[in-house]
């Protein structure tokens, strides 16, 4: 996101999206590059890469 893109909410289908052509979202997702982890080792870095979203719970076992 940008500063000055349009969010729209939908509370009604529990829907957030970003309002753009999708030319330039296809763009801006082809020069999207991943940050890479602050933590590396310990527990916040397990836990990192094993939480789900907040939407499914944030829970790490969620395959148990």
């Amino acid at each position: 996101m940008k500063n000055g893109d349009r969010i729209v909410i939908d509370a009604v289908k529990n829907e957030l999206s970003l309002d753009l052509p999708a030319k330039e979202l296809k763009a801006r997702l082809k020069s999207w590059k991943p940050k890479k982890p602050k933590e590396t080792r310990g527990v916040l870095a397990k836990y990192a890469r094993l939480v789900t979203s907040a939407s499914e719970g944030a829970v790490t076992d969620k395959d148990l």
